[in-house]
C-alpha cells in the first residue's frame, strides 16, 4: 500500500464514518400564554421519549432530533408554526396540538404535505376528518362526554344536571354528547348556559342556574375558567357538584380555585396513581428526569404520541410519509402508558378513561371507565 493510500485510510479511520442524518420530529404547542400548562408538560413527555429512544441507539439506526415551535396560546399561530416545521425543518412527523382548535388549524397543512400528524390531547371528532394523515393519541369528545354523563348519573346519582359550555370546538363537542347520554340514562338537563374562552365573570350564568338547583354542573372547558367558575359558584351559595373533562387537568386548577375546587371531578386519560407496573415505571422515569414532577395525562399523552410514531416508523422500516401513515393506521394494541391503544377506522385512539377527584389540594384516582 502506498504512503498516500495509507495516509487517507488513517484519516478516514480518525474522522470516522459520516454521522447518520437525524430523524426530525416536529412539535407545536403553547409554551407561553394561557394554555402553557398543556404545551409545557407535552414537551416534557415528548423529550423524555426522544431521550430514551436516542439512549437505546436511536430510530432506524439514526438519532432523533426534536424541533419545537411555541404557538403562544394564540389563534392562528398553529398554522404558522407547522409551516415552519414542514418547510424549514423538514420534519417527518408532527406532534400536537393540545386544544382542538390548534389541531384544526394545523392539520390541513400536514395533510397537504403528506406528513403524519399525531394530535396529543385534541378530542374534537372533526380533527381526524381533515384527512388520512391526521391521527390522535387521546380519546374523542363523544366518548369523554359519555363518560362524564355516566359518572354523573351512576356514580354521583345525579338526576338534574346543568351545562355551562365554552363556545369552543372542545366544549361544544363534550356538551353535545354529555347532554345526549345523560338524558338517555334517565337524567334531566335543567339549564344550559354558555361563555366565551377567556371570560372571567360567570356570575350571571351561575345565578340563572341557581334557580334550578342542579345536582351537578358540568363545565367542559379549560382549567383557568373552570377554577374561576367553581370559586364564583361557591360565592353564590351553589352547592352543586362541578365536573369537567381533561381540559381541567393542570396544577393551576387548584392554584386558582383553592378550596372551591375541592370535591370536583374530571375525566382524563391517565392517572399516575395507576398501580400497573409499566405506569409505575414511567412515573419513576419521568420524576427522575423532571425534578420529581409527577406526570399528568397530557405529559403521558405526549410520551405516547412520540412512541406511537416511533413504533410505526420501525414497522414501516422508513420515515417516508405514506409508509408511516399506513403503519400508524394499522396500529393494534400498542402498549402505551395511557393504556393499550388501537387506532380505529377514523384514526382515533380506542382506549379507557379515568375519573379524578380534587381532594385536600391534590388530585386522586377515582375509577376507570372503559369504552
Amino acid at each position: 500500500m502506498t504512503g498516500v493510500r495509507m495516509f487517507f485510510l488513517a484519516l478516514a479511520l480518525a474522522v470516522g464514518a459520516p454521522a447518520a442524518e437525524p430523524i426530525k420530529i416536529g412539535h407545536y404547542g403553547s409554551l407561553t400564554g394561557k394554555d402553557a400548562s398543556f404545551g409545557i408538560v407535552s414537551r416534557k413527555g415528548i423529550m423524555l421519549a426522544i431521550e430514551e429512544l436516542n439512549a437505546a441507539g436511536g430510530l432506524l439506526g439514526r438519532p432523533v432530533e426534536y424541533r419545537v415551535e411555541d404557538i403562544q396560546s394564540r389563534a392562528g399561530e398553529s398554522a404558522t408554526a407547522v409551516k415552519k416545521l414542514l418547510s424549514r425543518d423538514k420534519v417527518v412527523a408532527v406532534l400536537g396540538g393540545n386544544p382542538s382548535s390548534n389541531s384544526l388549524e394545523a392539520a390541513p397543512l400536514c395533510q397537504n404535505a403528506r406528513i403524519p400528524m399525531m394530535a396529543i390531547s385534541s378530542t374534537n371528532p372533526k380533527v381526524t376528518t381533515i384527512g388520512d394523515y391526521i391521527f390522535r393519541v387521546c380519546f374523542i369528545d363523544p366518548f369523554q362526554g359519555a363518560v362524564l354523563a355516566k359518572f354523573a348519573r351512576e356514580s354521583l346519582h345525579a338526576r338534574r344536571l346543568a351545562l355551562l359550555t365554552p363556545v369552543t370546538p372542545y366544549g361544544v363537542g363534550l356538551s353535545t354528547e354529555l347532554r345526549k347520554k345523560f338524558t338517555a340514562l334517565g337524567g334531566e338537563i335543567v339549564a344550559e348556559q354558555k361563555y366565551a374562552e377567556g371570560d372571567k365573570d360567570f356570575k350571571a350564568q351561575l345565578t340563572a342556574m341557581r334557580t334550578f338547583q342542579p345536582d351537578v354542573i358540568a363545565v367542559p372547558g379549560y382549567y383557568t375558567e373552570a377554577a374561576l367558575i367553581c370559586r364564583q359558584a361557591r360565592e353564590l351559595g351553589l352547592a352543586s357538584t362541578v365536573i369537567g373533562g381533561d381540559g381541567w387537568e393542570a396544577p393551576q386548577l387548584v392554584e386558582i380555585g383553592g378550596k372551591a375546587v375541592e370535591e370536583t371531578y374530571y375525566s382524563t386519560g391517565f392517572s399516575a396513581d395507576n398501580s400497573a407496573p409499566h405506569v409505575r415505571d414511567f412515573v419513576r422515569r419521568f420524576r427522575a428526569r423532571w425534578d420529581n414532577e409527577t406526570p399528568d395525562s397530557t405529559a403521558a399523552l405526549g410520551y405516547d404520541a412520540m412512541m406511537l410514531c416511533a413504533d410505526a416508523m420501525r414497522r414501516a422500516g422508513t420515515t417516508d410519509g405514506p409508509a408511516v401513515r399506513a403503519a400508524l393506521a394499522a396500529t393494534t394494541d400498542f402498549p402505551g402508558v395511557t393504556g393499550r391503544i388501537t387506532i380505529d377506522r377514523e384514526r382515533n385512539a380506542t382506549k379507557s378513561a379515568v375519573m379524578m377527584r380534587v381532594k385536600d389540594g391534590r388530585t386522586e384516582f377515582v375509577e376507570t371507565i372503559d369504552p
